[in-house]
């Protein structure tokens, strides 16, 4: 199992560049997709964290959960 969660850090990584690229778009569904694809890099990055005591990575990824929850209610206000 251990080796299992050390290997989570590379699938959260994959979905926070992806998830990157996605807020970037001008496509106001494609940036909302990117929100949600980094609150699913902050859950894998979390569970990771979790798993290796990285106390301070889960902080920042909870601050993280924030500012993304606030990005998809802007983008859905239609404010950049």
């Amino acid at each position: 199992m251990n080796d299992w969660l050390d290997l989570l850090q590379w699938p959260a990584m994959a979905v926070t560049v992806g998830a990157g690229l996605l807020v970037g778009s001008r496509t106001p569904m494609r940036r909302k997709a990117g929100f949600i694809a980094f609150l699913l890099s902050n859950a894998l990055w979390i569970a990771w964290g979790w798993h290796d005591d990285a106390w301070a990575l889960i902080a920042l990824q909870l601050c993280l959960v924030v500012t993304n929850v606030r990005g998809i209610l802007k983008n859905e206000e239609g404010v950049s």
